[in-house]
């Protein structure tokens, strides 16, 4: 239970972003490189060259580097455009597509109630966007959550397999190097915040909590947790960052945008409290990083 309870506890934290995103301005870019160096900065500590040794789990952690510089950048840049509901609601087509896609690339067990659930979460989907509060009316939130899905599917999984030789802080640290990188050859000037001022601080000391202890939470109860269950379990960050978006910044959905809401989350719940034979632990690291 403590393993699920890591899980959650991570992706909560996560729901906390746009406390930090939206008063800081930033744009997706500038948010997503500044994230990425504040996570890198335990590298020296968690550095261990025998991790490296096994392959299957550094190419996860090159897939892994990839993947989350994407999917920063695009939920970063969706969570500042806003509505948060809109961003964060489209961001978690992510939970049914690790249920989905964990079978063929972890060989874990299908998930049939997972199957069933991608029409209904489509359904969700459907009514949130057809809101007049940021769906239709401004699409380019909604893309840009949707696309950040995939690329958060993809992390999962990587982290996932990472996990056979690596720690939850050398995976959350080491990734952030490349990612950081790549986010500086993707667009240039344009990821560099503007002036080290009050904001970069704010995103800075916002990476220490939703970051760097809400990713090595997660990390640490992926590798005993089954990937589909730990990918439905992350719809704490929806609920989370929806409630921000009401209680603190004063959004709201429409009718039918809280009946696609409430669609999204309960079928979600139902793909995690599917049954299924427990989940082999992932080896241990073969050291501390």
């Amino acid at each position: 239970m403590r393993y699920f309870i890591m899980v959650a506890l991570g992706t909560i934290l996560w729901g906390c972003w746009p406390l930090v995103l939206r008063p800081a301005g930033l744009s997706g870019p500038q948010s997503a490189l500044l994230v990425m160096a504040v996570m890198a900065l335990p590298t020296p500590f968690v550095f261990r060259r025998e991790a490296f040794r096994d392959r299957r789990a550094t190419l996860a952690l090159g897939v892994l580097a990839v993947c989350d510089a994407a999917n920063a950048a695009l939920y970063f840049a969706a969570v500042q455009r806003g509505p948060v509901t809109v961003a964060v609601l489209t961001h978690y087509l992510a939970p049914l597509l690790i249920a989905l896609a964990a079978p063929w690339v972890l060989r874990e067990r299908r998930s049939t109630r997972a199957l069933m659930g991608a029409p209904l979460t489509l359904v969700g989907l459907a009514l949130i966007l057809g809101t007049p509060q940021g769906g239709l009316a401004d699409p380019w939130t909604a893309l840009l959550g949707g696309g950040s899905a995939f690329f958060f599917m993809a992390n999962v999984l990587a982290s996932k397999e990472a996990a056979r030789s690596f720690s939850p802080l050398a995976i959350n640290s080491l990734h952030a190097i490349p990612s950081g990188l790549l986010l500086l050859l993707l667009f240039g000037r344009g990821a560099l915040p503007p002036a080290l001022d009050a904001s970069v601080l704010q995103v800075a000391a916002g990476t220490l909590l939703c970051g760097i202890a809400g990713n090595s939470l997660f990390y640490s109860g992926l590798r005993h947790v089954p990937t589909a269950t730990a990918g439905a379990l992350t719809y704490l960050e929806p609920l989370t960052a929806a409630l921000v978006g009401v209680l603190v910044f004063g959004e709201a959905l429409g009718p039918l945008g809280l009946l696609g809401g409430l669609i999204v989350l309960v079928s979600g719940s139902w793909v995690a409290s599917e049954s299924r034979a427990p989940a082999r632990p992932v080896a241990a690291p073969t050291s501390m990083g």
